[in-house]
């Protein structure tokens, strides 16, 4: 049993809609989700990500750029939770920034990609990297990060005709991964921040909202979660899925509504 999480950086919620998205669509469909979560601020990349596996706000984690450097009050992040029990945790990743998510020695396996953001479809390439190494190595957790949306976002402007069509491209590089998993496996998908024009990174609503849905064994099916939803409830949330222990210094929660048998 694998916990798969898919991150499609800048992806706002309602490019899902207006793109050509039926992997994303279906993956909806049998979710608890929610279309309406929010990102932190600042709304950019390593902030956010920092804020997801750290389940802390930037003005906790101290990273407020796309610039890394080391906390001043380190925590562990759920990387380090999970090793620290036992788990077989991979990375396919993009963006160099995205190795600092966790400390040295805690990953398994790393496959990285510098140029994947450059091509049209280059998360295909990662995608495919991720679904070879799921399908061999059953690994507990994978985190796939997908960077082309963001990229043709700042290049072309959000909800442009070019941002649609790479928000569809990368639904086919979803596909990849979602047809190597089973009905015992966990798959958790959301954006980091949303955009506008060919910027993000403000308080604006297109920049702070974003979807996030969870499907897999106990999950609700084709739920809309009605309890707001964090970034910062990410890893508690897939703490639970992974059966380890949150930090006590995370500040999130986890969604459970999304759980069956949860009271609304």
């Amino acid at each position: 049993m694998s916990t798969v999480f898919v991150m499609i950086d800048g992806l706002r919620p309602d490019a899902i809609e207006a793109a050509d998205c039926p992997n994303l669509t279906n993956l909806i469909a049998r979710s608890a989700h929610t279309l309406s979560a929010r990102s932190v601020m600042p709304s950019v990349t390593l902030p956010c990500h920092m804020s997801i596996f750290h389940s802390v706000p930037p003005e906790r984690h101290g990273v407020t750029s796309n610039d890394w450097h080391p906390m001043a009050r380190p925590l562990p992040g759920l990387v380090e939770q999970a090793a620290h029990s036992g788990k077989k945790c991979a990375f396919f990743i993009s963006w160099e920034p995205l190795r600092d998510l966790s400390r040295p020695l805690n990953l398994h396996h790393l496959y990285f990609a510098r140029d994947a953001r450059a091509f049209d479809y280059g998360d295909q390439r990662t995608a495919a990297r991720a679904a070879e190494y799921i399908t061999a190595n059953q690994p507990d957790f994978a985190f796939v990060y997908f960077g082309t949306v963001d990229e043709m976002g700042h290049d072309a402007g959000w909800m442009s005709p070019d941002y649609l069509r790479q928000v569809a491209r990368v639904d086919e590089a979803l596909g990849i991964v979602l047809a190597v998993l089973g009905d015992e496996d966990y798959v958790l998908l959301q954006a980091d921040h949303g955009g506008h024009e060919r910027m993000h990174g403000t308080d604006m609503a297109e920049d702070l909202t974003i979807p996030w849905l969870v499907a897999g064994p106990g999950i609700r099916s084709g739920y809309r979660i009605e309890a707001p939803v964090s970034l910062l409830d990410t890893a508690p949330t897939l703490a639970r899925l992974l059966g380890i222990a949150p930090d006590s210094q995370w500040e999130g929660r986890c969604v459970e509504e999304a759980f069956a048998g949860a009271a609304k």
